[in-house]
């Protein structure tokens, strides 16, 4: 299911033993464009401070209850590694952090999760020496998270000048991708607000507050509309990479798949 972003936002997320807090914003990988992180406000618990939550780690969404739960106890998550999540998150704070709960690190692998495209499809947790000598190898490796928080609003810049601004963000919740950026284009095209995939990105500039893709103003303008009203489907979706002649994220990533398949052979 795609849902935005906003929707997140203050979902309960609660533990085997209780509830931890709630959803503030979402870290995610501006090169492969996976969420990585769901920031939590712990509000009365822990004194306020947030905290990060893998969706390695997410059981199930109840959207009708409006809560995340997830296989962690609330005493493994206040003795987790300490993030400032007011700076940037380095790699080798990552590494800290998943060599704390065993998890397999997701920029160690051909996938989106490194091992697998799932969160929920991941092998069996390593032990801890394993993620520890593996850390060793690996953080000093650049970190490329951003905050949804951070990146909306940013200027959206086609090949041929600006389109308008991201306005949020619509994310798959089984694969915890981004699938697409939703665009307002008020003040170049008024009314209208359009889907951009995160494949057409070239590049994301925090010195500019820019996002940099590679399709003309004039794709954009004829494209077919998108109404936040109405749920995405896959025959909307067709229609949208259709127009624009490129390959949908479900068949690139069969592609994906079944070459390094090959390549294991």
């Amino acid at each position: 299911m795609l849902t935005s972003n906003r929707h997140l936002k203050n979902l309960v997320i609660r533990a085997t033993d209780g509830e931890i807090g709630t959803i503030d914003q979402l870290y995610f990988d501006d090169q492969i464009w996976a969420v990585r992180y769901l920031t939590v406000n712990t509000t009365n618990w822990l004194d306020g401070r947030k905290v990060l939550i893998s969706p390695l780690s997410i059981l199930q969404t109840d959207w009708n209850a409006g809560r995340i739960d997830v296989s962690l106890t609330r005493k493994q998550v206040e003795n987790a590694p300490g993030i400032d999540t007011h700076k940037p998150v380095s790699r080798q704070h990552e590494a800290e952090y998943f060599g704390y709960y065993g998890y397999p690190y997701y920029w160690d692998g051909p996938y989106m999760w490194g091992p697998s495209y799932f969160p929920t499809a991941q092998p069996p947790l390593m032990s801890r020496e394993n993620a520890l000598a593996d850390r060793i190898k690996t953080q000093s490796t650049d970190s490329h998270l951003r905050s949804t928080e951070a990146v909306s609003g940013y200027q959206i810049d086609a090949k041929d000048g600006e389109i308008g601004h991201v306005d949020c963000f619509l994310i798959d919740d089984e694969a915890w991708a981004i699938r697409y950026l939703e665009v307002a284009t008020k003040n170049w095209w008024p009314g209208k607000k359009v889907l951009l995939s995160p494949a057409w990105v070239e590049r994301v500039s925090w010195e500019e507050s820019k996002v940099f893709v590679a399709v003309t103003r004039e794709a954009i303008q004829t494209c077919p509309e998108y109404l936040d009203t109405v749920p995405i489907d896959r025959e909307y979706e067709n229609r949208l990479y259709f127009h624009y002649g490129r390959p949908p994220y479900w068949v690139e990533e069969v592609s994906h798949a079944a070459a390094y398949a090959a390549i294991g052979r």
